[in-house]
C-alpha cells in the first residue's frame, strides 16, 4: 500500500479538510474528503480507510458548542465503525475542531464520566497565533518516532482550552501515557540551551495560547491509536509557511508518521 487511503470526514462549517488533504499527500498518503452524510449510507463507514483524520473548521457553526453537533453525531452512526478502526490499529487524527469532537464524543472521555474536556479561552478571545508544541511520550505507538521533538505551527480557536474536574485527573493522564503534545515556550527553548526542549510553557500567555492546564496541548487515547489536538500542523507542511524563522520542526512530521502507520 504505497500511498494508504485516508478519509477526511467532513461537516457543514468544517473548512480545513482541503489543507488536511494537502499535508497527507504531502507525507504519501491518498486523502479522501468525504461528507458525513455519504459516510452514513455506506453500512461500513471506515472500512475502506487506512486511517482517519477530523479536521478542523466550525462544524454545524459550533451552534451547541465546539464540536458539540458533530460528536453527537459520531456517537449515534459511527461509534462502533469508530471504535472498529482504533481497534484494528488504523490511527485516528482529530485536529482543532476534530480534537474538541473526538473528546465530545467520549473517546478520550467516557461522557458519562466527564472529567475534562476542551473549553473556552482563558482570555475569552479567538486566539490565532504561533506556538511551539513538545511531542511527549505518550502511549501512541504511531506517534513514538517523534518523542521529545518540538513543532511550530498555529492555533486558530475559541474554544481551545483543556480543562480538568479535579487536578488529580492531570497525573492520571500522564500516568496512562495519555498527554501526546504540551506547550512550550519557543524563546526560553532558543535561549537556554541548558535546559533545551525541556521548558513548559507554564501556563503563561501566549506560550501557552488558552489557559490550558499543565500546558496540555493535545491526547492519545489509551490504546494510543486514537490522537487529538488542538493546533494545526497542517498550516505548517513546507518551510516558507513559518513567519518566526526559528528551527522547530514542521507540522508535516505528524501527518509523516500518521501515513507510515496507515501503510
Amino acid at each position: 500500500m504505497s500511498r494508504p487511503p485516508i478519509v477526511i470526514p467532513c461537516a457543514p462549517g468544517t473548512n480545513r479538510d482541503q489543507e488536511a488533504a494537502l499535508a497527507i499527500a504531502e507525507a504519501g498518503g491518498d486523502p479522501q474528503i468525504v461528507l458525513i452524510k455519504e459516510l452514513r449510507t455506506k453500512k461500513a463507514a471506515f472500512s475502506d480507510y487506512a486511517a482517519v483524520v477530523l479536521p478542523g473548521g466550525f462544524s454545524y457553526g459550533d451552534a451547541l458548542g465546539a464540536g458539540a453537533r458533530l460528536a453527537l453525531e459520531i456517537r449515534a452512526w459511527f461509534w462502533d465503525a469508530l471504535n472498529e478502526v482504533a481497534h484494528s490499529g488504523r490511527p485516528i487524527l482529530g485536529i482543532c475542531n476534530g480534537f474538541q469532537t473526538l473528546v465530545k464524543s467520549g473517546i478520550f472521555n467516557e461522557p458519562s464520566a466527564r472529567r475534562f474536556t476542551l473549553t473556552g479561552n482563558a482570555n475569552g478571545s479567538f486566539e490565532c497565533r504561533w506556538v511551539t508544541l513538545r511531542v511527549e511520550a505518550c502511549r501512541s505507538s504511531w506517534l513514538e518516532p517523534l518523542e521529545g521533538t518540538l513543532i511550530r505551527c498555529p492555533v486558530a480557536h475559541g474554544e481551545g482550552r483543556f480543562a480538568v474536574t479535579e487536578p488529580e485527573v492531570v497525573s492520571e493522564l500522564d500516568a496512562t501515557g495519555q498527554v501526546a503534545f504540551r506547550y512550550v515556550d519557543s524563546d526560553a527553548n532558543r535561549n537556554n540551551d541548558t535546559r533545551g526542549r525541556n521548558i513548559n510553557a507554564d501556563g503563561v500567555y501566549p506560550a501557552n495560547p488558552n489557559g490550558s492546564v499543565d500546558d496540555i496541548a493535545g491526547l492519545c487515547d489509551r490504546t494510543g491509536v486514537v490522537v487529538g489536538l488542538m493546533p494545526h500542523p497542517e498550516d505548517h507542511i513546507v518551510d516558507w509557511q513559518c513567519p518566526s524563522g526559528l528551527e522547530e520542526g514542521k507540522g508535516l512530521s505528524v501527518f509523516e508518521a500518521l501515513v507510515a502507520a496507515a501503510r
